[in-house]
Protein backbone atom coordinates (compact mmCIF):
# COMPACT_ATOMS: atom_id res chain seq x y z
CA UNK A 1 0.00 0.00 0.00
CA UNK A 2 1.15 3.52 -0.81
CA UNK A 3 -0.16 6.68 0.82
CA UNK A 4 -0.33 10.17 -0.65
CA UNK A 5 -0.59 12.65 2.21
CA UNK A 6 -1.55 16.24 1.48
CA UNK A 7 -1.36 18.62 4.44
CA UNK A 8 -3.38 21.83 4.12
CA UNK A 9 -3.27 25.00 6.20
CA UNK A 10 -6.92 26.04 6.33
CA UNK A 11 -8.43 28.53 8.77
CA UNK A 12 -11.12 27.19 11.08
CA UNK A 13 -13.70 29.41 9.40
CA UNK A 14 -12.96 27.78 6.02
CA UNK A 15 -12.84 24.14 7.12
CA UNK A 16 -16.50 23.41 6.37
CA UNK A 17 -15.95 24.60 2.79
CA UNK A 18 -12.84 22.43 2.53
CA UNK A 19 -14.80 19.42 3.80
CA UNK A 20 -17.35 20.05 1.04
CA UNK A 21 -14.57 19.88 -1.57
CA UNK A 22 -13.38 16.62 -0.02
CA UNK A 23 -16.89 15.12 -0.11
CA UNK A 24 -17.55 16.32 -3.67
CA UNK A 25 -14.50 14.55 -5.10
CA UNK A 26 -14.18 11.47 -2.85
CA UNK A 27 -16.40 9.19 -4.98
CA UNK A 28 -14.96 10.34 -8.34
CA UNK A 29 -11.48 9.73 -6.90
CA UNK A 30 -12.33 6.21 -5.72
CA UNK A 31 -14.27 5.37 -8.88
CA UNK A 32 -12.04 6.75 -11.62
CA UNK A 33 -8.43 7.20 -10.47
CA UNK A 34 -6.10 4.33 -11.38
CA UNK A 35 -4.99 2.39 -8.31
CA UNK A 36 -7.08 4.40 -5.83
CA UNK A 37 -7.91 2.37 -2.70
CA UNK A 38 -9.03 4.86 -0.03
CA UNK A 39 -9.39 8.53 0.85
CA UNK A 40 -9.67 9.94 4.38
CA UNK A 41 -9.99 13.46 5.78
CA UNK A 42 -7.96 14.00 8.95
CA UNK A 43 -8.63 17.18 10.94
CA UNK A 44 -6.23 18.52 13.53
CA UNK A 45 -6.20 21.84 15.32
CA UNK A 46 -3.14 23.00 13.36
CA UNK A 47 -4.06 21.66 9.89
CA UNK A 48 -6.16 19.37 7.73
CA UNK A 49 -4.74 16.32 6.00
CA UNK A 50 -6.13 14.25 3.18
CA UNK A 51 -4.75 10.73 3.13
CA UNK A 52 -5.13 8.85 -0.16
CA UNK A 53 -4.42 5.12 -0.44
CA UNK A 54 -2.99 3.71 -3.68
CA UNK A 55 -1.69 0.44 -5.01
CA UNK A 56 1.61 1.97 -6.27
CA UNK A 57 3.86 5.04 -6.09
CA UNK A 58 3.39 5.53 -9.83
CA UNK A 59 -0.40 5.80 -9.50
CA UNK A 60 -0.09 8.17 -6.53
CA UNK A 61 2.26 10.44 -8.51
CA UNK A 62 0.06 10.23 -11.60
CA UNK A 63 -2.96 11.41 -9.60
CA UNK A 64 -1.12 14.64 -8.75
CA UNK A 65 -0.95 15.36 -12.50
CA UNK A 66 -4.54 14.31 -13.26
CA UNK A 67 -7.29 16.65 -14.37
CA UNK A 68 -9.42 15.63 -11.38
CA UNK A 69 -6.69 16.83 -9.02
CA UNK A 70 -5.37 19.89 -10.87
CA UNK A 71 -8.58 21.28 -12.37
CA UNK A 72 -11.13 20.24 -9.75
CA UNK A 73 -9.62 19.59 -6.32
CA UNK A 74 -6.89 22.23 -6.43
CA UNK A 75 -9.24 24.81 -7.95
CA UNK A 76 -11.80 24.16 -5.20
CA UNK A 77 -9.29 24.35 -2.35
CA UNK A 78 -7.01 27.13 -3.59
CA UNK A 79 -9.10 30.05 -2.24
CA UNK A 80 -9.17 28.38 1.21
CA UNK A 81 -5.43 27.76 1.62
CA UNK A 82 -3.35 29.76 4.06
CA UNK A 83 -0.08 28.30 2.70
CA UNK A 84 1.15 26.00 -0.03
CA UNK A 85 0.10 22.38 0.57
CA UNK A 86 2.69 19.89 1.76
CA UNK A 87 2.64 16.73 -0.37
CA UNK A 88 4.30 13.45 0.60
CA UNK A 89 4.15 9.92 -0.75
CA UNK A 90 4.80 7.03 1.65
CA UNK A 91 5.18 3.32 0.95
CA UNK A 92 4.22 0.79 3.59
CA UNK A 93 7.24 -1.32 4.53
Amino acid sequence: MVYLQITLKIANADRAAAACVYQRYKEPFLGTVAGAKSKELLVREEDVQVLHGFDSKENAAAYLQSELFTADVVAGLEPLLGAAPEVRIYEVA
